[in-house]
């Protein structure tokens, strides 16, 4: 069996098409997780394109262990410069660089001919080889591309030092078997492919990036690029924890050896969307909430009698538990860190007595806990921690006619100070952010707003998510905040987004 290898570039690809920018914090979370997952290689960012992306990679270098640290460059001395700079601290650096091989891109973007296009990627790559021993190579809108010409400019980089070739469809245009036959092209006419790492990058523009890697795979390819729940430019890229479970459920028939730990996929999943504030459909392969639930009553019938019938994986694989135990007001500290610790949860004792008091102050406005109940006790910890602004207490007003505004007093503890404003608006969730902006008084600019319900029933936690543009630079943030009250929830999260904000709270 041989080795797949996976690339994750779920801070790199998938950050970018987020229209935000992940704290340096919140990238080391991801980060450490990933490296829990069992990815191999970690793509970090792209240090050349700008200062807080230069910053990133390199605290993510000298702080995450246990994966290959990546940097994207483009064909660019500068930026290959950039790339081995901030990646200098890395236990395992690798530079990934490249060019556009496609006749579209070449003479509408690049401007250039293939021949300075093989130059420029022959350079690039002997540059990238003077920092760092490991060269990954992309060759971007390769399935786009002359099949001659990227076969030629494949044997040229690889000749010049690079120990990873990357083919990526870079705008999701292939079929399944039209880029199987691109990848067994490639492994049969480059002479030298033997000597590198085939790796393939694709996006879901047609909503086959999964099935396209797959055939990559099974066509030779031994390195897959992708990112967690799907997120990237567009529709997209390749969602790193379906290519696993695919292979995972017929591992002998695709002769692939897997290094990974799909328990933590389910963990992994829930971070990266609670970081980037980007919702996992229900729907969802693998990860959604619908995954293994059965509404059908024969599927029910038939999963009662044999769970094979209709369960192809079994929730455990990927990190969702059985839930045996049946938390409340009542359960005590070791009933919860036992669950806790079965949901992939590792606590430090320190740490314990405050989730408790949370956990009691959930469950005295709950009958009934549930995992996803714990999910949300675990995301919020950490919320408002840096002490420039908190949440205290919101109260709301309304008259009840739907023409009419809203009145919300709110309360906040800004820089050790406690304010209290209030503010009219058109609703309740309107009226609390106007009196948190009369409090801050910092321009910002609500980008977006979403509210859903975390568990079940009337008691259900909502779960707000805000996103705020601000500053020159258009900069945006997400904040998270989670209450049995979807007002305090839309307070906090609101909130949460302007503690993220630089330079917005400091001292005088």
């Amino acid at each position: 069996m041989r080795k797949l290898y996976f690339f994750d570039t779920t801070l790199r690809d998938g950050e970018q098409s987020l229209g935000l920018t992940l704290n340096v914090k919140e990238k080391l979370e991801i980060g450490r997780q990933l490296v829990r997952l069992g990815v191999d290689v970690i793509e970090a960012g792209f240090p050349a394109s700008s200062p807080g992306d230069m910053e990133s990679v390199k605290t993510i270098a000298r702080e995450v262990k246990g994966a290959v640290i990546c940097g994207l460059s483009r064909a660019v001395k500068e930026d290959i410069d950039c790339c081995a700079q901030a990646l200098k601290d890395a236990e395992y650096p690798r530079i990934h660089t490249g060019i556009a091989v496609s006749p579209i891109h070449m003479e509408r973007k690049l401007k250039l001919s293939p021949d300075q296009v093989l130059d420029t990627a022959v350079s690039a790559v002997k540059h990238a080889k003077k920092y760092v021993e490991d060269v990954e190579f992309y060759a971007e809108d390769a399935f786009r591309s002359e099949p001659s010409f990227l076969v030629k400019v494949l044997e040229k980089v690889i000749k010049a030092g690079a120990t990873v070739v990357n083919i990526p469809d870079t705008v999701g245009y292939a079929t399944p078997w039209e880029y199987g036959e691109l990848i067994a092209y490639v492994m049969n006419h480059v002479s030298s492919i033997h000597k590198a790492v085939v790796s393939i990058h694709c996006h879901n523009d047609l909503g086959m990036a999964t099935a396209n890697s797959l055939a990559g795979i099974k066509a030779g390819a031994s390195q897959v690029e992708g990112t967690i729940n799907g997120i990237g430019e567009r529709a997209g890229n390749t969602s790193l924890e379906e290519v696993i479970m695919a292979v995972y459920t017929q591992q002998e028939r695709y002769g692939i050896e897997l290094g990974v730990n799909t328990r933590e996929i389910s963990a992994t999943s829930r971070l990266v969307s609670r970081i980037t504030g980007v919702p996992v459909p229900s729907h969802k392969a693998i990860v959604g909430a619908n995954a293994f639930m059965h509404a059908s009553g024969i599927h029910q019938d038939g999963v009662l009698k044999e769970k094979s019938t209709y369960e192809i994986i079994d929730p455990e694989i990927i990190g969702i538990p059985r839930n045996t135990i049946i938390l409340s007001a009542r359960s005590g500290r070791h009933a919860l860190k036992h669950r806790l610790d079965e949901l992939g949860y590792e606590i430090e004792n320190e740490k314990m007595k405050d989730i408790y008091n949370k956990f009691l102050q959930l469950a005295d406005q709950k009958k009934e806990i549930f995992d996803e109940d714990l999910h949300a006790l675990m995301g919020s910890t950490g919320l408002d921690q840096n002490g420039r602004i908190r949440f205290q207490k919101v109260s709301v007003n309304t008259s009840g006619d739907a023409a009419s505004t809203a009145t919300a007093t709110i309360t906040l503890e800004v820089m050790g100070e406690t304010l209290t404003d209030a503010a009219c608006g058109n609703g309740p969730v309107d009226a609390v952010f106007k009196a948190i902006d009369r409090v801050v008084k910092k321009p910002v600019f609500l980008e977006d707003y979403t509210l859903k319900s975390v568990s079940r029933g009337s008691e259900a936690l909502g779960d707000a998510t805000v996103k705020l543009r601000y500053g020159e630079k258009n900069t945006v943030v997400v904040g998270r905040g989670i209450s049995t009250d979807i007002i305090e929830a839309s307070a906090r999260a609101y909130v949460n987004a302007l503690s993220k904000m630089k330079c917005m709270f400091t001292a005088e």
